[in-house]
């Protein structure tokens, strides 16, 4: 047996997976857990005594149903149109089984109405969704013969279970926003707090170093009016030595603040998400605008935070849409953002003062600025889009310290 790697942390070794992939095998735990109750329509099987054949295509419909059922549950935040094939196999398997094997098979309806329930993100949909699972468990037990006892028994979890699982997606999504609220409370606080360090470096050391060099200046001039003498240079010398440091000192401070006031995609992106929700527009950004943040050269991310800035506004002002769409993409040596909306729609003509800036800032960087109307077909002829393009070179490594260049 091999030796477990003593450099990975001991919960690595015991669950013997990664840490993202973890998760995804505790909610198919739980969500297969629950198929143990599929134990009653095999001894179903068994107990009639069916030919070998007919036993082998049941528990083969099973064991799909079940693979199907822990995959789908397990990824239920997958995009939709997975969701949607899984549960429409999970309803076709238990078509073929309520209809080959009667009553026995009755029960699949059960985790049909539960996965309809988690699977559909849309409330009103859902609930369509597990009343028709309830209509196929109440048709397919007429059909089998289903008895009054059992078919009232298993009649109130088909319906109840898949209500549940609305409201366990709902708490879901709800629990998922307020963590994302909070992770934006405190992106907005750290952006707050970087600006008034930076008000404070400022106005309280910038006004004293102002004054250190200017004594010291005025010290060099009045040395330069007294008798020559070795002494008197080298008192001369030192009171430049120390007008050069504080003058120095001070360039580096305002490089310093320049910096804590560079604007940057992750903190523009919420920023704008809060503008356009307070102004009725549906906001619709990329994550990638803020993990990408900070891993590009600090000058191009300031000139395409200034773009989303800026173009958002835009929106807000002029638009009249109801939905913005901000992306950020890369494509060989390039970033590009790109803010759309469906609004009036792209009017040619000379640009604003706040499109010649958000150009100048670009063309600063060699980046560029693209307008337009929006592109088909999603919006038709309506809409504007706006794309920025810099180099998406990596960023440099005293950036990375915190030292701006």
């Amino acid at each position: 047996m091999a030796t477990p790697d003593k450099a990975r942390p001991p919960s690595l070794i015991i669950a013997g997976v990664p840490p993202r992939y973890r998760s995804t095998w505790w909610r198919m735990f739980f969500s297969g857990i629950w198929l143990v109750y599929l134990i009653e329509p095999v001894v179903y099987l068994f107990r009639h005594h069916y030919g070998t054949l007919y036993i082998a295509g049941a528990l083969a419909i099973l064991a799909a149903f079940c693979v199907i059922y822990v995959l789908v549950l397990a990824r239920w935040h997958a995009p939709a149109r997975y969701s949607y094939a899984g549960l429409a196999a999970l309803a076709a398997l238990a078509v073929i089984a309520s209809a080959a094997y009667g009553g026995g098979a009755v029960a699949l309806w059960i985790y049909v109405s539960a996965a309809a329930g988690l699977l559909i993100p849309q409330p009103r949909l859902a609930v369509r969704a597990v009343l028709g699972a309830v209509a196929a468990y109440v048709l397919f037990s007429w059909l089998g013969h289903v008895g009054v006892s059992d078919f009232l028994i298993m009649l109130l979890p088909t319906a109840l279970v898949g209500v549940a699982m609305i409201g366990a997606r709902r708490q879901a999504a709800l629990t998922r926003e307020l963590a994302q609220a909070r992770e934006t409370v405190a992106k907005l606080a750290a952006s707050e707090e970087r600006l008034r360090l930076a008000r404070d470096m400022h106005d309280l050391t910038g006004q004293s170093l102002s004054m250190i060099t200017l004594k010291s200046e005025l010290a060099a001039k009045i040395l330069a009016r007294l008798p020559a003498s070795p002494e008197r240079d080298r008192a001369a010398e030192q009171v430049n030595e120390v007008a050069r440091v504080s003058r120095q000192t001070l360039h580096d401070i305002r490089e310093a603040v320049s910096g804590y006031r560079r604007p940057t995609l992750a903190v523009e992106v919420i920023a704008a998400r809060t503008a356009l929700e307070a102004a009725g527009i549906e906001p619709d950004d990329d994550p990638a605008l803020t993990s990408v943040s900070g891993t590009f050269d600090a000058d191009a991310e300031a000139a395409l935070a200034w773009c989303l800035r800026e173009s958002v506004t835009n929106v807000i002002r002029h638009s009249g849409a109801r939905r913005c769409r901000m992306r950020l993409t890369r494509q060989g040596g390039e970033l590009s953002l790109e803010v759309s909306d469906d609004g009036r729609g792209y009017v040619p003509g000379a640009p604003g003062a706040g499109l010649r800036g958000m150009s100048e800032r670009l063309d600063a960087v060699g980046g560029r600025l693209v307008l337009g109307p929006a592109p088909p077909p999603s919006r038709g002829s309506h809409g504007f889009r706006l794309l920025a393009t810099v180099p998406a070179a990596p960023v440099r490594a005293h950036a990375r310290d915190g030292v701006h260049a």
